[in-house]
């Protein structure tokens, strides 16, 4: 039987290393230290290593192909931020891989090295909500290759990213649950050190702060995103000896799972507890009572961030920091005045 080529990707998992560490290393990078670089050409000669020339001949006529990496492509937000990528790549005669990280670091890192491997000529990418070192994506910018950020973003220094005005939504949606009645606003996130939750959570304390509403840490719960952990930190709130009468919400999974736990509760929604959530999803509409919804332009944050990476791998060298703003759509969740002038 023909024996396989050994390729990268052998060598990075058998030292326990990133294919870019390897890359780096066979190239006498000075990022890689002197003893690595030699564990990595030991290594190479011992498994034969050889570039394979044709293949490198090939990559200028290759098809262009951009990696995405998504956190939960299962969600209509990140589906429609891969539907606005695809839709500017394919104008620009672009194909698109896309990686589902499921919200664990280590899948993440592996996408990454897979698209690594795979000679892409540039990624998007949004943090999966365990990702706290950050090394796999400075390695993507000392191999030279062009990466934009999208929704949760690390290393503005870095990369360029595309944002929403998630602080400013997050102000206007808790100004707008105090002025229609409610008096204890809670507000359920995602992991702290998410930029994100950062930028929402601010918006929410700022309008607190307005209003001149004491802030309660009780009510403020920053947590693994996730629907069940969700509904037990809503119900453990509602359980409470002094329970929140409105919820914000981060995101459409802590959204749905909040307002699963009200509804559990038999409590009126908005009468008892209001709730406004950040969701793009179009099952707000369908939903009893109708959902309040702070909305990403998902779609438009897609097309942003592909231009912006398009820009990069063109050889424009300019950090760019775009936000596409969002949309308050007000429904019947989120107003206890109103809900009260009708008799319901």
């Amino acid at each position: 039987m023909k024996k396989r080529r050994t390729s990268l990707k052998d060598l990075a998992d058998e030292l326990g290393v990133s294919i870019a560490t390897v890359s780096r290393a066979l190239r006498n990078s000075h990022e890689v230290g002197e003893e690595m670089t030699q564990k990595v050409k030991a290594l190479a000669k011992k498994r034969n290593y050889r570039p394979n020339p044709f293949a490198q001949s090939l990559r200028k006529e290759a098809p262009k192909v951009i990696g995405v990496v998504l956190p939960n492509l299962v969600t209509h937000y990140y589906a429609a931020v891969l539907d606005g990528i695809e839709e500017k790549a394919r104008q620009v005669g672009y194909s698109v891989f896309s990686s589902n990280s499921h919200e664990d670091h280590n899948l993440e890192e592996k996408a990454i090295d897979n698209f690594i491997s795979h000679h892409v000529e540039g990624i998007i990418a949004c943090l999966a909500q365990d990702t706290v070192d950050y090394s796999h994506f400075r390695e993507i910018h000392d191999m030279g290759i062009p990466l934009v950020f999208f929704a949760r973003t690390c290393l503005p220094e870095l990369f360029s990213q595309v944002v929403a005005n998630g602080d400013e939504a997050a102000y206007e949606a808790t100004k707008h649950l105090i002025n229609t009645g409610s008096k204890r606003v809670a507000f359920i996130g995602g992991p702290n050190h998410l930029d994100m939750v950062v930028r929402r959570k601010h918006g929410y304390l700022e309008a607190l702060r307005e209003y001149h509403i004491p802030i309660d840490r009780d009510i403020i719960v920053c947590d693994k995103i996730d629907a069940d952990i969700a509904r037990e930190n809503t119900t453990k709130m509602l359980e409470s000896n002094n329970p929140p009468d409105a919820i914000l919400a981060f995101n459409d999974i802590l959204t749905y799972g909040a307002f699963e736990a009200i509804k559990n509760k038999n409590l009126r929604i908005p009468q008892d507890v209001a709730i406004i959530g950040f969701t793009e999803g179009e099952t707000a509409e369908f939903v009893t009572p109708k959902l309040s919804a702070i909305m990403d332009q998902a779609r438009e944050q897609g097309i942003k961030a592909c231009e912006l990476l398009l820009k990069n791998i063109a050889g424009d060298p300019t950090i760019y920091r775009e936000v596409v703003p969002m949309i308050l759509k007000i429904r019947e969740s989120s107003d206890k005045n109103s809900s009260k002038k009708f008799g319901t």
